[in-house]
């Protein structure tokens, strides 16, 4: 039986280094029937020359995970610009002479159109030019096992109403420990606005390894059926970055379709590298407000005022403490208000 095609988007926004890395470990990876597809989301550094000078072979990735593989340099680089992604206009035959691990495709958008928007033109392309049976999101600030696709496939085959899948993530690197979860699957409690992690923080010990059904992926890594996105649609621009993918997952999930875990498959995170980290005023800010407007796009007007409860009568007080006290930081609790305020009233 013909492997699944999957096509593989890595959204870059001023991230070569990361990017690079990750790169360097897809091309690694047993799975046979993969596409490559790197969108420049309108970066404002160097970031497209250094990713063709890294498929040309002129840059060497130092990384604890793998030992730099210059045997399948140089990668050939399809670079296209957005209007011609959004317009389907593709070297399809050309592209198609080259094996999976030396060839890439390279958009390049105009702006920076956030996690959601820029993700979506890789996601139009290769539903229109490329044909694949799966789409995969992957962050540009992982790294991958090199049977990662592998066991999401075998899984996501195995019941034609698995609609999603994500791996097992660890943290790239927490006190110099790389055997840390950082995610093995979620489940989300409305009324809270939030979701029970399972895993974070915790040694693995094999106690995360059962493959299960769950409410959400991650959405630095998830692969996502072909017929799910024709149902459904692709990601909710207006969120511009988190949450979106919690908004697609529920929307699958309301469409029948099934989540799931997949232990199995690994991949390690550095977290929130692109935003400035969790503590970051941007992180907050969209955090707060995209948690608002997912609760009332998706939820009843009891869940939504449930949630309006917590978050006036507790919520609020603990991280004004939290940001005031602890971290020593106005920023944060600015933009946590005003995260608030744009979620209510926007």
């Amino acid at each position: 039986m013909n492997a699944p095609r999957v096509s593989i988007i890595i959204l870059n926004w001023n991230g070569w280094r990361d990017t690079i890395e990750c790169l360097e470990s897809l091309y690694r990876i047993t799975y046979p029937n993969y596409d490559v597809i790197v969108v420049d989301n309108g970066s404002k550094d160097a970031s497209v020359k250094k990713i063709k000078e890294y498929a040309e072979g002129k840059i060497k990735i130092n990384s604890k995970f793998f030992e730099y593989n210059p045997s399948n340099k140089p990668i050939k680089v399809f670079e296209i610009s957005e209007d011609d992604a959004r317009e389907g206009k593709f070297n399809k035959p050309i592209y198609k002479k080259f094996d999976p691990n030396r060839r890439m495709i390279l958009i390049k958008n105009k702006d920076n159109y956030g996690f959601a928007g820029g993700n979506n033109v890789g996601i139009k392309f290769a539903l229109s030019v490329l044909n694949p049976d799966y789409i995969l999101l992957l962050n540009n600030d992982t790294v991958v096992d090199k049977h990662f696709l592998n066991e999401l496939v075998k899984v996501s085959e195995s019941d034609e109403k698995i609609g999603s899948a994500g791996p097992k993530i660890y943290y790239y690197d927490y006190n110099g420990r790389d055997d840390v979860i950082s995610f093995a699957g979620e489940e989300l409690i409305l009324w809270k606005g939030k979701g029970i992690r399972h895993g974070n923080k915790e040694i693995d010990k094999e106690q995360w390894d059962k493959i299960k059904s769950v409410d959400k992926i991650e959405g630095s890594c998830m692969m996502i059926k072909k017929e799910v996105l024709e149902k459904i649609g692709l990601f909710d621009e207006r969120f511009f970055c988190y949450w979106e993918e919690t908004d697609l997952c529920f929307r699958a999930k309301n469409e029948g379709f099934k989540v799931f875990y997949v232990p199995q498959a690994r991949i390690w995170h550095k977290v929130a590298s692109s935003s400035g980290g969790t503590l970051s005023p941007f992180y907050v800010y969209h955090m707060t407000r995209n948690r608002f407007w997912f609760l009332r796009k998706n939820t009843s007007p009891k869940i939504l005022r449930l949630h309006l409860l917590y978050t006036f009568l507790w919520e609020l007080w603990f991280q004004s403490v939290v940001f005031l006290l602890y971290h020593q930081n106005i920023k944060l609790l600015y933009s946590y208000a005003k995260g608030v305020i744009k979620g209510l009233c926007d």
